[in-house]
């Protein structure tokens, strides 16, 4: 059986296992070949009070063609955090050029929790982030990342789950098949990960918080997410296996006091995520 590929667009950071640190070994113990397209280079990530910073936008198009040079071709393309509106319209050019009919494309519109926008994320921004999820058929948004797609006020950050529905529908309509609203506070000790489907019942996956946040869980989550899709899994089985595989890697950390921004410490459980 030919081996899947699977591009991922995202930045390379040496210390604090974020993003493409992450992101390639875990699929990559998945048996899919992790192909890395930089949005920028880090020795540590930007929690960390000193880093070395390289933005690679003005690289990234010579980068990507040599791929359409050598006709590449991709199984599967996973975004994690952009940084400018430049980096967006990369990104749907080359799902524009890759993306086959039958690809995965997982699209973590990263731009805030809590209710607040990152630094970087300007109207302008959000504007050519909402254009791009279009392109998604797998969308891993956060409450406040799906409120600011559909222009809606965050409040306290509680919703229903018929609200979530409604909102997931809405967000859905756009392209996205798949959503899952990640990481959703549920009376205090426990988190919920709300699944949508088109034409399928809405499910959830209920995991305990353990803990404080750790910088690098979205990029865990999504990755699994990306890789059990692409190795056939249905997508509630994916979003499962990711979330419990997040909350061992963290109870992991609390239990060995590794402090928060230096990541999840996914190594020590790899052999989970190998199939026969």
């Amino acid at each position: 059986m030919k081996q899947k590929k699977m591009a991922l667009i995202n930045d390379v950071t040496g210390f604090g296992r974020c993003s493409v640190a992450v992101m390639a070994p875990i699929v990559s113990a998945m048996k899919i070949q992790a192909v890395t397209i930089p949005t920028a280079i880090l020795s540590t990530h930007t929690q960390f009070p000193e880093y070395f910073f390289d933005d690679y936008t003005p690289k990234m198009r010579d980068y990507i063609q040599t791929y359409k040079n050598l006709n590449m071709e991709f199984d599967g393309i996973a975004t994690g955090f952009l940084g400018s509106k430049e980096q967006v319209e990369i990104v749907i050019d080359f799902i524009q050029t890759f993306a086959k009919k039958d690809s995965m494309v997982l699209i973590d519109p990263v731009m805030g929790d809590y209710g607040q926008l990152y630094k970087t994320y300007t109207q302008e921004m959000c504007e050519k982030m909402k254009e791009l999820v279009c392109h998604a058929n797998i969308l891993t948004p956060n409450l406040t990342e799906l409120c600011t797609l559909l222009d809606m006020d965050y409040g306290t950050g509680k919703f229903s789950t018929d609200e979530l529905h409604d909102m997931c529908r809405e967000l859905s309509e756009r392209g996205p098949e798949n959503i899952v609203v990640t990481g959703i506070p549920f009376h205090k000790k426990q988190i919920m990960n709300y699944i949508y489907s088109k034409n399928e019942d809405p499910q959830i996956v209920m995991v305990d918080r353990i803990g404080v946040d750790r910088s690098g869980t979205g990029d865990v989550i999504s990755s699994v997410i990306a890789g059990m899709y692409m190795n056939g899994h249905s997508f509630y089985d994916a979003v499962s296996k990711a979330a419990k595989f997040a909350s061992k890697c963290i109870k992991y950390c609390e239990d060995n006091q590794v402090p928060s921004h230096w990541g999840l410490c996914f190594e020590m459980y790899m052999k989970d995520l190998m199939e026969d």
